[in-house]
C-alpha cells in the first residue's frame, strides 16, 4: 500500500490551516510555540502539586511529570533524527504551495513533534494528579493549542502533531498511572509503619 496519498493529503491539511494565519492571531501563535513561556506554568502546577496532594504525593507527582516531558523529548528527538522527515519549512512542494514560515528555520526533522508530545504527556500525567474536570479540560485546551501553533509556525505537518499528541497522551497516562501506584504504595507503607 503506497503512502503517497496519505503525504498528500498531509501536505494539504496542513497548507490549508497555516494559511489560515492572520496579524492579529500571529503573535498567539508564536508566543505558545516558545517553550521559555511553558516554564512558569510548570513552576505553578509544581506548587499546586504540592498544595493539594501534599509534600509526599506531590513529590512523587512532580517526579513523575519531569521524567515524562524529559522522555518524550528525548524520544521525540531520537524518533525526528531516525524517520528523517523533512519539516514543511524545508520542503520545497510545501513553499511552492504557499507556506507562511514566520520563524528562521531551525532543525531539518519534524515527525514527530516534540511540542505535541510533551504537552500532550504533560496534560495527561498531571491531569491524573489533580483530577479536577476544570484542569482536565484547560490542560487539554492548551496542550492542543501548543500543538497547532506548530503548524502555524510552518515546523510541522499536521501528521507530526496527531503522531506525537498520541505519543505524548501514552506516555504521559503511564507515567500518571505509575505515579498514582507509587504514591498508594508510600500511603500503605506509612499506614504499616503507624502501627
Amino acid at each position: 500500500m503506497s503512502l503517497e496519498p496519505i503525504i498528500q493529503f498531509d501536505q494539504q491539511a496542513t497548507l490549508w490551516v497555516n494559511s489560515l494565519h492572520c496579524p492579529f492571531t500571529d503573535s498567539v501563535w508564536m508566543l505558545l510555540s516558545d517553550v521559555r513561556i511553558w516554564f512558569p506554568a510548570y513552576a505553578f502546577v509544581a506548587f499546586m502539586l504540592f498544595k493539594r496532594l501534599g509534600w509526599k504525593k506531590g513529590l512523587v507527582f512532580l517526579v513523575a511529570l519531569v521524567l515524562t516531558v524529559v522522555l518524550t523529548d528525548q524520544i521525540s528527538n531520537l524518533i525526528k533524527n531516525s524517520v528523517m522527515r523533512l519539516r514543511p519549512c524545508y520542503t520545497a512542494a510545501m513553499l511552492e504551495g504557499g507556506l507562511w514560515c514566520p520563524l528562521p528555520r531551525r532543525g531539518l526533522y519534524g515527525f514527530f513533534s516534540g511540542h505535541a508530545c510533551n504537552a500532550f504527556a504533560f496534560a495527561a500525567a498531571s491531569s491524573m494528579a489533580f483530577r479536577k474536570r476544570g484542569y482536565t479540560v484547560g490542560v487539554f485546551c492548551w496542550a492542543a493549542l501548543v500543538a497547532l501553533s506548530r503548524v502555524f509556525m510552518a515546523m510541522h505537518y499536521l501528521g507530526d502533531i496527531f503522531a506525537g499528541a498520541l505519543f505524548g497522551l501514552a506516555v504521559g497516562f503511564a507515567m500518571g498511572a505509575l505515579a498514582q501506584l507509587a504514591g498508594k504504595a508510600w500511603d500503605s507503607r506509612d499506614k504499616t509503619a503507624r502501627r
